[in-house]
């Protein structure tokens, strides 16, 4: 091949990438109308509102009340601990280490709180919930940051299925999503007895993914399956009970944390969000540099705003 052919070659790939059409969804947040994806209405928590039903807002603000620092037995004492843990997969632990990396700086949060990076590569929604090593590696990073379990009080939550297309088109991935996330969640209100909010959060954007791992439109429905085991607390299902005038509590209060999808280059209306290619790593679903400082920033800028978090987690 001389070198015209491989020039005009090179011209009629960039042409082909940059006519190539990327997955494209409405980000759960900008729904408008009557609008509907599959059936489903938009909004973080139904009806195309972004915010929590006011009575499970107020029993959110309640458990924030109770969050404190506590010694390792878990009593209160302005010497202690609150442990904010997260629990996921690989792009929770990259995203959650930037994020400890940032929220460390000085006056980003309270001297109080201590962040464990829970999260572990490999560890999907059916590991947490049927495998005893990802608990075991928690308990570890635990005791080596000198944190007890009376002492985590929040976690953060980001978990996903690996090659979700194995489990069937929607709804059946984001059941299979759902059901496992709630074994999860029910098993870290037994590991941390003082556990009182999980902070859920769904995939970042994938229209750029080379693989099957979690491409489009997986990583986008499976914030349908995180809204609706909110949905399946708020609606009262006792095997998710949070309130002890309702029986035994069996899981902490759940709350949406960080909404992390965009609609790629389009963005979202909530804020300035975009996904570009850049962002992610060769296989086009972890993330790169850049995107592991926009998730962290994210976060850092949910728990330091949030109403349920801005009393414990700041200065």
């Amino acid at each position: 091949m001389n070198g015209i052919s491989i020039f005009l070659a090179a011209i009629l790939q960039l042409v082909g990438t940059t006519n190539h059409q990327l997955p494209s969804f409405t980000p759960l947040t900008d729904f408008v109308g009557q609008q509907l994806y599959k059936g489903e209405a938009g909004g973080l928590y139904g009806r195309n509102s972004n915010r929590p039903p006011l009575e499970h807002f107020r029993a959110a603000g309640r458990a924030a009340k109770r969050i404190m620092p506590r010694d390792a037995a878990g009593n209160p004492s302005p010497t202690g601990r609150i442990g904010l843990v997260s629990i996921g997969m690989s792009n929770t632990t990259q995203e959650y280490s930037r994020f400890i990396q940032i929220a460390s700086a000085a006056g980003q949060r309270s001297p109080r709180v201590t962040l464990i990076d829970g999260a572990q590569g490999g560890q999907t929604a059916r590991a947490w919930a049927t495998n005893q090593n990802p608990w075991d590696v928690l308990a570890q990073r635990l005791a080596n940051s000198g944190t007890s379990n009376a002492q985590v009080q929040a976690v953060w939550i980001k978990l996903a299925q690996s090659n979700p297309a194995t489990l069937g088109e929607y709804p059946l991935h984001a059941n299979s999503l759902r059901s496992d996330t709630a074994i999860v969640v029910r098993k870290l209100k037994l590991v941390f007895p003082n556990l009182e909010i999980a902070y859920l959060s769904s995939r970042i954007y994938a229209g750029y993914a080379t693989t099957g791992l979690n491409p489009e439109p997986y990583a986008y429905e499976s914030a349908f399956a995180m809204r609706q085991l909110i949905f399946d607390q708020i609606n009262g299902a006792r095997n998710l009970n949070c309130n002890p005038r309702s029986g035994p509590v069996v899981a902490p209060i759940m709350l949406w944390g960080p909404y992390l999808w965009a609609d790629g280059p389009n963005g979202r209306q909530i804020d300035t969000l975009v996904w570009l290619p850049s962002d992610f790593a060769t296989d086009g679903t972890h993330p790169a540099t850049s995107g592991r400082e926009k998730v962290a920033q994210l976060l850092l800028s949910f728990f330091k705003n949030d109403p349920t978090t801005a009393s414990w987690f700041n200065p």
